[in-house]
């Protein structure tokens, strides 16, 4: 009886261990490094209507680093904060917001597509934004489609330009001509250069040449590698990735060694995940 009780104990105990530190013959639970920054991605999405006041609550609230967000033009110059250069997708109307003015867009209702609890979020502004999130919360605006809108790089600036402290903010683009103009317009604030896929093969070259005006050199997460990224931090920049609903991101992030990341779920990074082997 007391062999057999040992063995008992013994398999009782293997067994808890296996428990205890989640595995099973298919995931294993994987912590990302706390010093991780969490970027919400159009706030967070993943809960609420991207890019509105409540996707950007939910992500304070979640206890991001930063909420990320997408700036365009409207036909009367306004930033106004969206991913789309037309408002069908997350809206009730129709057409560019370049066609549009902002009182036209304040009269779209950008929750309702969502959920029926976010009827009537209206559309924001760059300036309601920062307005209301500075003290809280590090922000990273993304231009996009700069070329479709001269005259936005210094929009943006004429909006930061009424704070003093710019060490929670960063611009990031895909267009680089445009970042350079940012950083030459406004030198103290934080660049991050996107790189798209089919560019994902950075040489040491370009990576010197980017961060001798950006911070940060950000990819798509399934398009970059731990060279990529010791190649960047080799040269004094910073990474952060981004995968669209993808959970293994978080793993995929620490595999890399990366700085941080761009994530619709916004949960801190140091939460534990489930990924798929």
């Amino acid at each position: 009886m007391g062999k057999e009780r040992a063995l008992f104990v013994a398999l009782l105990a293997i067994a808890c261990l296996f428990v205890l530190v989640g595995y099973n013959s298919q995931t294993k639970i994987r912590v990302a490094p706390k010093e991780m920054l969490s970027v919400a991605h159009r706030g967070a999405s993943a809960y609420a209507p991207e890019n509105t006041r409540a996707a950007f609550r939910k992500g304070v609230d979640l206890q991001a680093d930063y909420l990320e967000c997408d700036v365009h033009l409207s036909k009367d110059d306004e930033l106004i904060v969206m991913h789309d250069d037309k408002v069908d997708r997350t809206t009730d109307g129709k057409g560019y917001i370049r066609n549009m003015t902002l009182a036209e867009l304040k009269t779209l209702d950008a929750g309702k597509q969502f959920g029926e609890e976010f009827v009537n979020e209206q559309i924001l502004t760059l300036q309601e934004l920062v307005d209301e999130f500075y003290n809280e919360v590090g922000l990273v605006i993304e231009i996009k489609n700069p070329n479709d809108y001269p005259g936005i790089e210094e929009k943006v600036v004429q909006v930061l330009n009424q704070y003093d402290d710019l060490s929670g903010i960063i611009i990031q683009s895909f267009d680089v001509q445009s970042l350079k103009k940012i950083h030459s317009l406004l030198p103290e604030v934080e660049i991050a250069i996107l790189i798209r896929p089919t560019d994902s093969f950075i040489t040491a070259q370009k990576v010197e040449e980017y961060t001798d005006f950006a911070a940060y050199i950000n990819f798509n997460v399934s398009f970059t590698n731990k060279r990529t990224v010791d190649l960047v931090h080799e040269h004094g920049g910073k990474v952060l990735v981004w995968s669209k609903k993808d959970r293994r991101l978080i793993w995929k992030a620490q595999k890399y060694g990366v700085d941080g990341i761009i994530s619709d779920f916004s949960e801190k990074p140091e939460e534990m995940y489930l990924a798929k082997e």
